[in-house]
């Protein structure tokens, strides 16, 4: 059986975590838009996204 419902749309994928940044992709200089700034925005929409498709797809995980 797989844990993929029948009902489930195929086009509501579900959302992929973002990449962290490597160790030596921030060089510390204070950048405006720093590496470890963008990868917490992409992480929080991350999380929104996850939870909305959680609530579209109960018991999916």
């Amino acid at each position: 059986m797989s844990d993929t419902p029948a009902s489930a749309p195929a086009d509501d994928p579900k959302p992929q975590a973002p990449q962290p940044p490597q160790p030596g992709d921030c060089c510390h200089s204070g950048c405006s838009f720093c590496v470890e700034d963008m990868y917490q925005d992409e992480l929080d929409r991350y999380r929104a996204a996850l939870k909305a498709w959680q609530e579209r797809h109960p018991g999916r995980g």
